[in-house]
């Protein structure tokens, strides 16, 4: 049995290839080492997953890709964890950015973009990635993502820079002020989760004229940041991977046509592409 993970801030998505080859799918928090420690991952896994770890004897290999997980050392912490749950177990961790490489790119050679809680951005060779100036995070960065939109929204809402109808709408919906922003994002753990849940409001309000400038700003700072950081994007396929990328398909293919940028697949989820490929991968092999 192969089990396949891809992980984001705010969701893991799993998949274990059983005898009969058949495919059992099993879903989790989120398991970004940069937010969590090795003992945090093992017991949201006991907690949320125990028909999956059930399995554990008969798991041969483990792949593992998760935001997060860029560094040695964080490879480490989520390598430990599965090695606990899972000891027989040969166990690959690796960066989300290369999962979406083999969901998107197979093995041709792309630019593959996440656009999801946060957002990120590398150049596949087609056999590896290779990382840019990106990924700083929600406090620096995850431009176009939806930690930037959650925070685009609470500052205008904060600031009165909304609509009048959208600011009672959004007031209605969540009920925030700033002593409860300043708490959720300051003082409390996954502010990064907080402020992307917020995103969900601008398929809401997807029509107006609010939502569509609202989009269209965090699109283009994405392309303008990212994408154009490398000087030969033109020449590639632009892949994208997460729901902001997918749920908003309609404004991102506009702007990318606007920019030049060629574009490739838009996939929500690439833990069913990533599957394919590691067991064509193997396959081969």
């Amino acid at each position: 049995m192969i089990l396949v993970a891809d992980s984001g801030s705010t969701k893991t998505d799993w998949l274990l290839t059983l005898e009969n080859d058949e495919v059992q799918q099993f879903r989790t928090a989120g398991l970004n080492p940069y937010f969590l420690t090795e003992k945090e991952i093992v017991k949201i896994l006991q907690d949320q997953v125990p028909d999956l770890i059930a399995f554990a004897a008969g798991i041969k290999e483990i792949y593992f890709f998760g935001a997060g997980c860029s560094s040695p050392d964080r490879h480490e912490i989520v390598s430990n964890a599965l090695s606990q749950l899972f000891p027989k177990s040969y166990i690959s961790v690796d960066s989300d950015l290369l999962g979406c490489a083999y969901a998107t790119c197979g093995h041709e050679k792309g630019i593959c973009c996440v656009l999801g809680t946060g957002s990120n951005i590398s150049f596949f060779d087609g056999e590896d990635i290779h990382d840019g100036q990106h990924g700083l995070g929600f406090v620096l960065g995850d431009e176009g993502a939806g930690t930037w939109f959650g925070k685009a929204l609470i500052t205008d809402f904060l600031y009165g820079n909304m609509p009048l109808d959208i600011n009672v709408k959004f007031n209605d919906e969540f009920h925030l002020d700033k002593e409860i922003v300043i708490k959720k994002v300051y003082q409390e753990p996954n502010a990064n989760s907080y402020l992307a849940t917020f995103s969900k409001f601008i398929s809401e309000i997807r029509s107006s004229a609010y939502a569509q400038q609202l989009l269209r700003r965090g699109l283009i700072e994405f392309i303008e940041t990212n994408i154009k950081s490398y000087p030969q994007y033109h020449h590639y396929k632009c892949h994208f991977v997460g729901s902001i990328a997918y749920i908003f398909t309609d404004e991102l293919k506009a702007v990318c046509k606007e920019n030049g940028i060629h574009l490739g697949k838009i996939i929500q989820q690439p833990i069913h592409d990533l599957l394919a490929f590691i067991l064509s991968r193997d396959a081969a092999n």
